[in-house]
């Protein structure tokens, strides 16, 4: 490996996407040496850190919408990012801008040990891609001076490269399922135990009560290191009534008793993470400085994009990458009203249990009409696995197209009166659909369509 000259965000931002995604991570250790080597930025952070299945990014997003209204300087580390790599970074709800990311890839890209990488030797270290960005973000943040630093685990979470910071404020996880089981285990028990490595002693620990299973596997995690730790479960919000756009919902707490909140979406999943953010702010503040009327304003303008996001007139995009996920979406879909047919867009990853995904899908009797097309990159599942798949469910009407494009134009230009159109599968797919809905070409090919109905 040679050092190369990169003077520009966008040589930058090549360079990190040529590393390979799903390289043999670091250990933990050498994790923290490089950590001590960028002058422990962490150290200068108080950070909140978020694992689990589903709904980590919903809750960070959560979090830093309740803090911002409460007066605090927040920043944000999440994963993936839908167009920009940059959304990865938010200060303040702000991404970081080309300039402020070049900076920091620098800071870290000259640090490496390029005499030792140029001659390939066997302990020359060079961060993965997702340690590159975590090593960056400390970076950022640490410059920014916010009063919370948010972490959203990668994958996992007691390997997680994130786990490698010094001292946390408080974790939080949150719902369980199965997903990634090729690296953390193939039952949900052994993937509580991978995201209950997130605990820390000393800082409290607030999780979702998906099931005993897991729910044991916590208590005895904070247990052993003589921690806190508080669950969270539907017992903890009552849903009041659907409006047009919105959930009217209440969340039940020790400091505040009864808040009633509205959320601007129409997923139902949103109430649960939302009930646990605002638990885990309760434990972590105490009453003392965010009032009931702040939570209720963050939650008001709380968003969180690629969930159950509606991009045009009734067409949502959801994240929904696994079979939890696709419960969750499906209940979100079956509660709305639907005056008309619902069609929908299919596109998968093909290292994702996507079998037990279709299944759902297709046996939830909600679609009337199935698009499938492959996504853009190498592990997109190709259209004929997709269309195979599907095929074995005989009530499904299947249309399928070379490209996402092409599935997403058919869609809208063949749509029915009052028909609601989702995209669902993956979060690769939704970045895709909405880099789609940015290109002035497209959107003029749809406006087109709107002038003749």
């Amino acid at each position: 490996m040679k050092k190369k000259d990169i003077t520009t965000f966008a040589e930058a931002e090549d360079y990190i996407n040529d590393i390979p995604r799903f390289t043999s991570k670091h250990s933990m250790e050498e994790t923290r040496e490089f950590l001590r080597l960028l002058g422990d930025p962490d150290r200068k952070l108080r950070i909140i850190h978020v694992a689990g299945t589903n709904g980590k990014g919903s809750v960070c997003a959560c979090l830093d919408s309740i803090l911002k209204e409460a007066g605090y300087r927040t920043a944000l580390f999440t994963s993936p990012h839908l167009v920009s790599i940059r959304e990865r970074f938010t200060v303040d709800g702000e991404m970081v801008s080309g300039e402020e990311f070049l900076k920091a890839f620098l800071h870290i890209y000259n640090k490496l040990d390029w005499e030792a990488l140029e001659q390939e030797k066997p302990a020359a270290y060079h961060p993965t891609y997702f340690e590159y960005l975590f090593f960056m973000a400390m970076i950022i943040f640490r410059e920014k001076k916010p009063d919370y630093c948010i972490l959203e685990t990668g994958v996992g979470g007691r390997l997680d490269a994130t786990n490698s910071v010094f001292r946390k404020e408080i974790s939080i996880i949150t719902h369980i399922g199965l997903d990634h089981m090729e690296y953390l285990g193939d039952t949900v028990g052994k993937i509580a135990f991978e995201k209950a490595g997130i605990m820390q002693k000393g800082a409290p620990a607030v999780y979702w009560d998906t099931c005993p299973e897991t729910a044991a596997v916590f208590a005895e995690y904070a247990g052993k290191l003589g921690s806190s730790a508080y669950s969270v479960s539907e017992k903890d919000y009552s849903f009041s009534k659907f409006k047009r756009k919105t959930i009217d919902f209440c969340v039940h707490t020790r400091y505040y008793r009864d808040i009633p909140l509205t959320l601007r979406t129409t997923a139902v999943y949103q109430m649960e993470n939302c009930a646990l953010a605002v638990r885990a702010l309760e434990i972590l503040d105490r009453g003392r400085t965010i009032t009931a009327d702040q939570i209720q304003k963050g939650i008001a303008s709380f968003f969180w994009a690629g969930r159950m996001e509606e991009v045009l007139p009734e067409v949502y995009v959801d994240g929904a990458h696994n079979e939890d996920g696709i419960r969750a979406f499906l209940e979100t879909v079956a509660a709305r009203e639907n005056p008309g047919r619902r069609s929908l867009l299919f596109s998968v990853a093909k290292d994702k249990d996507y079998e037990h995904m279709i299944g759902k899908l297709a046996g939830s009797g909600l679609f009337g009409r199935v698009a499938l097309a492959r996504m853009r990159g190498a592990r997109a599942l190709d259209a004929v696995c997709l269309e195979e798949r599907f095929g074995r469910y005989a009530d499904c009407a299947l249309e399928v197209y070379g490209n996402v494009e092409d599935a997403f134009y058919a869609l809208l230009k063949e749509r029915q009166q009052a028909e609601q159109i989702y995209v669902v599968g993956s979060l690769y797919l939704v970045g895709e659909i909405k880099e789609l809905l940015d290109h002035d070409k497209f959107r003029r090919r749809i406006e087109k369509i709107s002038s003749q109905s």
